[in-house]
């Protein structure tokens, strides 16, 4: 589920798990997934980082994210089947994500 900027202020750390291997960092909702998995030694696939390739998307399977911009690169249907750009999405809970392609750094 994704939450609107204007409501929700990043406070806490949050804990990303990564299916189907079951690879796990931790975010501070300031960072996007993206680069909070890097600093964590999880490398999830991506191009642009920008939210425009698509080439990162992951499916949100539980948790909340919101968005560093107003158009990510995702259609309301995908959205509302659980996909999320992790390049500009920032955690708003402890995330449980789908990426097959994510790898240990």
């Amino acid at each position: 589920m994704t939450t609107p900027k204007s409501q929700v202020t990043p406070t806490a750390s949050h804990q990303v798990s990564v299916l189907p291997d079951g690879l796990n960092f931790v975010t501070d909702g300031v960072a996007s997934v993206l680069e909070s998995g890097l600093l964590g030694g999880v490398e999830l696939p991506s191009s642009c980082r920008n939210g425009t390739c698509r080439e990162c998307m992951c499916r949100l399977v539980s948790g909340n994210v919101r968005y560093r911009i107003d158009w990510p690169g995702l259609s309301a249907d995908e959205k509302a089947e659980g996909w999320f750009l992790p390049c500009v999405a920032l955690a708003q809970s402890d995330l449980q994500i789908e990426q097959p392609f994510a790898q240990a750094r």
